[in-house]
């Protein structure tokens, strides 16, 4: 690869393989990739395995499928023979890699260390592990390198330098073309933004989900519902509305708004996960309530609630965003007003719900409650 040494413009995008913790966690492969940030072409490439300087680290070495083996790196550079090469490329450009700034970093500093030479210095820093997290927010289990690949389809991970380079550019590209593309829907991009933290059912895996006790705020504990141990918070297009809105007064005259859907199977199966877990530990912790069912069983629907301001007996304001979906599939969102809502919760309309688990235990009755955060009505 001939490097390029005129204005240094390029994003160089590098990888680093190194042996285990317990094998002396030393550089045994080093690949990188020059882009034109203004196009994304690859201006040039460069990878070589590096002999470790100390052969006790070859011995010991594990062999892997993925081709770096004992022989392979026995014939190979070390890293002082490819230093050179390897500042070259570095030096003075925009550095971007997945994971870089805790890892690669260190070990190219450390690298050059050891072998009395100043390190590379990068003009600025991309870690595309931050930026994906960043931007690309929840919409997969995790943001592994694996995993965003294979949410993309391109493949499985090889773990070797470069083509872990190649894939993280081609993961990168797909991010971004995903949130063009959702910037530019009629939808308004913001409503990614407030809807990433809730689930689709298929997003969720029963074996994942689990309760534990949480402080409640006012010096007791309650139960909280999770999945891969972060409160879980659901959401579900195209319900059905069986009964519009409804009221129920408790304590000192006070309304509590509910609306009643018929749950998809996914999602009954998912909230009957959650009614049993959250059931068995209730009652191990000494709990002796009425125990009610999030899914009415005869009937099979649910019950979403409406979080409501109310002073002196009346609704003052509806806490729950609501918004309206045209043909179009552009929204609007509704200032509804207390009045308003019975024409909007027509039985048969289809609705998209978003909405949290709370556990109650109140004047003798417990379960959870689906507290709808925020509602589009299709129109």
């Amino acid at each position: 690869m001939a490097v390029s040494t005129r204005d240094r413009s390029e994003i160089v995008f590098f990888d680093l393989e190194v042996t285990w913790p317990d094998e002396g966690s030393v550089i045994v492969e080093f690949g990188a990739t020059l882009v034109d940030p203004r196009t994304l072409v690859d201006c040039g490439s460069f990878s070589t395995p590096i002999r470790p300087a100390d052969p006790t680290h070859i011995s010991s070495l594990v062999d892997r499928c993925n081709g770096i083996t004992k022989d392979a790196l026995a014939s190979a550079p070390t890293f002082a023979h490819i230093a050179d090469t390897v500042y070259d490329l570095l030096d003075g450009r925009i550095w971007a890699g997945y994971n870089i700034v805790r890892f690669d970093h260190d070990h190219i500093r450390k690298a050059f260390a050891e072998i009395d030479r100043p390190a590379p210095k990068p003009k600025g820093i991309i870690d595309t592990f931050q930026l994906l997290t960043q931007r690309f927010g929840k919409r997969i289990e995790n943001m592994q390198l694996a995993t965003l690949a294979k949410y993309f389809g391109l493949g499985k991970q090889e773990h070797r330098s470069l083509e872990d380079v190649w894939m993280n550019i081609e993961v990168l590209k797909c991010c971004g073309a995903v949130l063009l593309l959702e910037s530019s829907l009629q939808v308004n991009s913001w409503i990614f933004t407030k809807t990433r933290d809730f689930l689709k059912p298929h997003d969720i895996s029963i074996a994942d989900i689990s309760v534990t006790h949480v402080p409640d705020g006012f010096g007791s504990q309650k139960i909280q519902i999770l999945h891969k141990d972060v409160a879980l918070k659901l959401s579900c297009e195209h319900l059905n509305i069986r009964f519009g809105i409804g009221t129920t007064v408790v304590d000192s005259g006070r309304q509590r708004l509910k609306f009643v859907v018929d749950p998809v199977p996914p999602l009954r199966d998912i909230l009957d996960a959650c009614d049993r877990y959250a059931y068995e530990l209730f009652r191990g912790s000494g709990g002796n309530s009425e125990w009610q069912p999030v899914v009415i069983k005869k009937e099979g629907f649910v019950r979403l609630r409406l979080p409501a301001t109310v002073i002196d007996g009346e609704v003052t304001r509806l806490d729950t965003e609501i918004y309206q979906k045209d043909s179009s599939g552009s929204l609007s969102r509704f200032d509804v007003r207390y009045d308003q809502l019975e024409s909007l919760f027509k039985p048969g309309n289809p609705i998209d719900a978003y909405f949290s688990l709370d556990t109650y235990d109140y004047q003798q009755r417990a379960g959870i409650l689906l507290v709808a955060k925020m509602l589009i009505l299709h129109t």
